[in-house]
Order: C-alpha cells, then structure tokens, then sequence
C-alpha cells in the first residue's frame, strides 16, 4: 500500500468571479495580509480598487464575508502549495512533510512575511461562528487530518501525538517568524520536524 494513501489531495472551491469583485478580492488580500483584517476598512479596499462601495457590496454582502473569501482564496492557495510538496516525495510522507517545510521555512525569511493568513485570521476573531474564524477552523482542522495521515503512513506507533507534534512546529513558525524575522527559528522548521520524526519512529 503506498505511504499516502491517506493524505488525499484537495478539491478546489475556486469559482470565478466578475473582474470587479476580483480587483477587490485582490486588493483586500494583500492589505488583510500586510495589516490585518480588522485593521483595514471597506473605504481603503475600495479606494486602492478603484471601485465604488455599492460595487463591493454587490459582490460581497458584508466586510465579514469579504474576509471570508478572501481566507476561503488563501485556503486554495495554502493546499496548492501543500500538494505540490507532497508530490515531489510520491509514497514518502516523511519526505513530503519535511519537503513542505523547508518551502515553509525558506518563505518565512523573506521581508513582509507575515506567517499564516489562517493563523492570524483565528487570533484577530476569537468568537465562534465568525464566518472568518470559520474558515480558519477548517483550515487548521483539515491540516491536523493530514499531518496525523502523515505520521500514521510514516508507522508512527502514536501517529496521533506525532502529527499534533508536527502542527504545534508549523504554527509555532508562522508565529514566531513575525517576531524574530529573517534569522529567527522559523527557519529551521523543517530540519526541527525531522529531529521530531526520528524521535518517535525509534522503537
């Protein structure tokens, strides 16, 4: 059976979108990125867009559900990525993951990094229901999934505490690459992960 049987591939939500809505949903993307979602208000994404407010509201019902698409594009984005790592190791989780985060850590030492658009979006609203936080949640779910896969196909005997150790890394770097910048720990990640792996691969 091949190591990754498990760690299915993900199905993309991608729909396409009037030009407008998509100038806004870019706009909105780099600032909800850069400065963060609450920070930055309808008139900035509108005036950087060179739209109207009632266009944005036509394609986008509220602010709320603005950010929602723009985590739900960033969500299509993170897996793409994700997936592409996977199958430079076809059969080799460990190798996938670790391939992963090397693309991880070299990304978090470049100027403006600004970790995970998901990890952030779950600190800026902490309440349940946010149709932000929502998204964020299955975010994070979906990767615990994959990485408890992961470490199950490596023949982890406790795949489960492996793979929650692994997620604990990858947000452990997206936080702390905010903090220290290029040079901080972030960018040993992969290198700590595999250090992780062949401590609970020992028998």
């Amino acid at each position: 059976m091949p190591a990754d049987k498990n760690i299915e591939p993900s199905v993309s939500r991608d729909t396409a979108l009037p030009p407008a809505a998509e100038k806004i949903l870019g706009v909105a993307h780099e600032l909800f990125y850069r400065e963060g979602i609450r920070a930055i208000g309808v008139d900035e994404i509108v005036k950087k867009a060179g739209v109207t407010k009632p266009s944005l509201y036509r394609s986008f019902s509220s602010k709320d559900e603005l950010a929602a698409s723009y985590l739900r594009k960033y969500d299509i984005d993170f897996w793409a990525r994700f997936d592409e790592a996977v199958a430079t190791h076809p059969g080799d989780a460990r190798a996938q993951i670790i391939a992963f985060l090397t693309r991880v850590g070299k990304r978090s030492q470049k100027p403006g990094y600004r970790g995970c658009g998901m990890t952030n979006a779950a600190v800026e609203y902490p309440e349940p229901g946010h149709p932000a936080r929502a998204v964020s949640e299955e975010n994070k779910r979906e990767l615990r999934r994959r990485l408890r896969a992961m470490a199950k196909a490596m023949g982890a005997a406790d795949p489960s505490t492996l793979g929650d150790g692994l997620l604990l890394l990858i947000e452990g770097a997206y936080i702390s690459s905010q903090i220290f910048g290029p040079g901080g720990p972030s960018q040993s990640v992969a290198k700590q992960a595999d250090l992780l792996i062949g401590a609970s691969l020992k028998s």
